[in-house]
């Protein structure tokens, strides 16, 4: 146990420097796009190893987990990647446990465009069972967020007629999230995600049912 809990102290270090290199590196954009994205790929490379050596670690470590799986989302948040790197992943193991349904697809920066030229963008969809579920990822979750994901379901019906007759839950998800967010986003009817042992995780109240729309 010692020396998993020394490991995780050099991985959090090592991962810290990473997070300061990736803010110099925001801040050179003169240096030119494709330099900063090679660098961008280096970090994201170091940090999957980083992630696949934390999940040997068993529930002893499980704070430690939970803190290098936050800086993790700390350096996807600033990347621009939070999606892709944590919110995805985690989508089909979210369905399994709360809805106990296996993901037939999963999707995230779905696009659909109009010929009119009207346009719109799902940060994430999954379909499984009669669902389907839109999530909305957000740097930071407030209760205008939830408001606006509320109007963002029937532009979501208009843009995927195919999925019509699927019933939609919706879910947020964010980095850090206030408890009174929390629990405004579930009296709107909303599942919330947040950092976890796992990546992401269930933050309402056990046993919530959410709205299906």
């Amino acid at each position: 146990m010692a020396a998993a809990e020394q490991r995780v102290e050099y991985l959090e270090a090592v991962l810290g420097q990473f997070i300061v290199q990736t803010n110099t590196a925001l801040a050179r954009m003169e240096r030119g796009l494709e330099s900063l994205q090679k660098e961008m790929k280096v970090f994201k490379d170091e940090m999957r190893v980083f992630k696949d050596e934390m999940s040997g670690f068993k529930k002893e470590s499980e704070a430690q987990a939970r803190r290098m799986n936050e800086k993790w989302g700390e350096l996807a948040n600033k990347m621009g990647t939070f999606v892709e790197d944590l919110v995805y992943p985690s989508l089909a193991g979210i369905l399994r446990q709360k809805f106990s349904l296996e993901a037939e697809m999963l999707g995230i920066r779905i696009k659909k465009r109009f010929p009119g030229g009207a346009n719109y963008e799902a940060d994430a969809i999954a379909l499984a069972g009669e669902y389907v579920f839109l999530n909305s990822t957000r740097s930071s979750l407030d209760n205008r967020a939830v408001n606006d994901f509320i109007k963002e379901i029937p532009r979501f019906r208009e843009f995927f007629p195919e999925y019509a007759d699927r019933k939609l839950i919706g879910i947020l998800a964010s980095l850090y999230i206030d408890e009174s967010v929390i629990k405004y986003a579930e009296r709107k009817g909303f599942l919330v995600l947040g950092v976890g042992i796992e990546l992401m995780e269930i933050k309402n109240t056990p046993g919530f049912t959410p709205k299906e729309w």
